[in-house]
């Protein structure tokens, strides 16, 4: 009894499908590689140059968070990028060996926010939705920790520096975009929002858009002091 025969055409659909499996299984292991060697969150456009033509990058990366889903590190988006993350279940484990966490004072986590939601924002901006003045040095502390950036100048008197949030910022804490960012409500819940900060404070949309508002100019001299003419003591 001889075997059945294969047509020429159904051996040649067989033969395309190993080849786009085969280049799938590679675009998931070049993908790998190239997220487990990045000290920073990849985006898919950058990541999607590495592969081959024709794979679809959102689909490389959908089957990476479903294989990892269960492990020990997850795939996850972080600031608008992917990157793998210890699994949070297993954070506990690596507290001993972790750089202990940066701490900051109540003065920093106030202006970070306010940076955060009300971004670009000056100091003297800060200050008046603080209602206390502002510290160089509180703002020296964020730039620092690579947190907060000089985005411009003001196109106003004195033309005072604009502050804006880094992708280092949305990195360190876990958020893929700026918007993941708690609303006023869940701001409240926590407690967050309380003491010197003003009764009628309102949580705007946050919007991290790094091109310059209409009412921006570039900086300029880069090594121009912080101290931007805007006044305020150095009460925290």
């Amino acid at each position: 009894m001889t075997g059945a025969s294969v047509e020429p055409e159904d051996a040649e659909a067989d033969a395309e499908a190993d080849g786009g499996a085969e280049a799938f299984s590679q675009a998931v292991r070049v993908v790998e590689a190239l997220l487990f060697a990045s000290a920073t969150p990849l985006t898919a456009e950058v990541l999607g140059r590495a592969i081959p033509a024709g794979i679809v990058i959102e689909q490389v990366l959908a089957g990476l968070v479903e294989s990892y889903a269960l492990r020990g590190v997850n795939l996850r988006q972080i600031a608008g990028g992917w990157a793998f993350r210890t699994a949070p279940d297993l954070g506990y484990l690596l507290a001993a060996e972790a750089e202990p966490p940066r701490r900051l004072s109540r003065a920093a986590l106030e202006v970070l926010s306010i940076i955060a939601y009300h971004q670009p924002v000056t100091r003297a901006e800060i200050e008046e939705i603080r209602g206390v003045a502002t510290a160089k040095g509180t703002l020296d502390i964020l730039l620092e920790a690579g947190w907060v950036r000089l985005r411009g100048r003001r196109r106003s008197p004195g033309r005072p520096i604009t502050y804006g949030t880094t992708p280092g910022f949305l990195d360190h804490f876990g958020l893929d975009r700026i918007d993941d960012l708690p609303g006023l409500e869940e701001l409240k819940g926590t407690g967050f929002i309380e003491g010197r900060l003003t009764r009628d404070l309102a949580v705007p949309v946050p919007d991290d858009d790094p091109s310059l508002r209409d009412d921006e100019d570039p900086l300029g001299d880069l090594f121009s002091p912080l101290d931007d003419g805007e006044g305020g003591s150095q009460q925290g």
